[in-house]
């Protein structure tokens, strides 16, 4: 008797703890109701079990205000930036031909100075004396010429006497050349036209033969030497545009084109020569200076986005799709970023809109509008049930 009443006591204790559980712990219902003992007690669940029956109860989303950008096809640039130095388009070290002590130096450093204009004279006493005796010395020469061959024709001299005359004659016209020519070694002048260097001599200084005097440069136009790796050698050409920023001028930004190219590739560094010439019609650049040149070079087409577009998942780079008037998810790859267009691959067509503002209460599928559209029209947006 005592083992039946113990039994009834346990199942009594244990359908107490029983009802307690499922009462107060909403998890017992749904497990209870998986094993089957829901069932055999007669108790059915309360909670809906249809997926589709709790999405029914949640709020309907409606559409989404936003603005889009257009999808477009653009060719690729591969960039190469390269350092360089700038050298003038002519550059001449003027010397001495001859010894003498300076008596006039007609220019200052920095000026520009003019092709064949004077800039230093020597001293010349002597060399004007020999030009005014080597002068006289061909009059007399003049006069004797012109009296033999009066006298030819009569007769009264020889042939050797004649040629006697017209020899020396002759050499009285080169003595005369020779000291016209002495005499304009005095005078340096300009070789090229450009502008005069620093100036270290002064009048009164004796200069040598091949003496260094003053340094010309023609810097109207830019010579700069730069390398580019030999990956962009086929796309290299004479006359190919080049941008070109001087590093110690900001905020200046000059055109130029390739004017140059090596045979050679350096072995070491793998790199070929390349020469550029810029315009330097305001003056502003100096031979020297360490210029950015900055090549393109065209590449293949791509698909090209606002950078507004582009989002981020666990799966990388994605944009949203206007399609259907619907917003869809696109994967896409970044082959090239610049400063106003993302260029990429992906399924994407050009001419298709990409939605750059409002992508924070997008899901895939749902229904969108257009702002710029929608206030064009007129229309009255719904409100959004989020």
């Amino acid at each position: 008797m005592s083992v039946i009443r113990q039994f009834l006591l346990g199942a009594l204790v244990l359908g107490a703890a029983l009802f307690i559980w499922i009462s107060y712990v909403p998890e017992a219902r749904p497990f209870l109701d998986r094993i089957g003992v829901l069932s055999l007690l007669g108790i059915e669940d309360e909670q809906p079990r249809s997926d589709q029956a709790a999405e029914s109860m949640r709020p309907a989303l409606g559409p989404v205000r936003v603005k889009v950008s257009t999808v477009k096809a653009t060719v690729s640039a591969d960039e190469v930036t390269a350092i360089g130095d700038g050298r003038a388009l002519r550059s001449v070290t003027v010397r001495s031909d001859t010894v003498g002590k300076i008596t006039d130096i007609a220019l200052r450093a920095g000026n520009r100075v003019e092709e064949g204009a004077v800039m230093i004279r020597l001293e010349n006493e002597a060399e004007a004396i020999a030009l005014e005796r080597a002068q006289i010395t061909l009059d007399n020469a003049i006069s004797e010429a012109e009296r033999v061959k009066q006298l030819q024709q009569t007769g009264a001299v020889t042939e050797v006497r004649v040629r006697e005359v017209e020899l020396a004659l002759r050499t009285a016209e080169l003595a005369l050349r020779q000291a016209q020519f002495d005499l304009e070694q005095r005078r340096i002048v300009a070789p090229i036209s450009g502008w005069v260097g620093l100036i270290d001599i002064e009048v009164g200084d004796r200069v040598t033969a091949q003496e260094a005097l003053i340094s010309i440069t023609d810097r109207s136009e830019i010579l700069i030497d730069f390398r580019v790796p030999e990956r962009v050698i086929s796309g290299i050409k004479i006359g190919l545009p080049v941008k070109i920023m001087p590093l110690g001028l900001r905020d200046v930004v000059l055109q130029g084109k390739i004017s140059a190219i090596d045979t050679i590739v350096d072995r070491a560094s793998r790199t070929l020569r390349v020469q550029a010439r810029v315009e330097n019609a305001d003056d502003l650049l100096r031979v020297g200076m360490a210029f950015k040149v900055g090549l393109s070079f065209p590449g293949e087409t791509l698909l090209s986005v606002d950078p507004l577009a582009l989002q981020w998942s666990s799966d990388g780079a994605f944009v949203w799709v206007v399609r259907g008037g619907k917003a869809q998810p696109v994967n896409v790859t970044i082959r090239q970023r610049n400063s106003d267009q993302v260029l990429v691959e992906g399924l994407l067509t050009p001419g298709e809109q990409v939605v750059t503002e409002g992508v924070q209460s997008l899901q895939p599928g749902r229904e969108i509008i257009v702002s710029d559209q929608s206030t064009a029209l007129g229309v009255a947006l719904p409100s959004q049930t989020l």
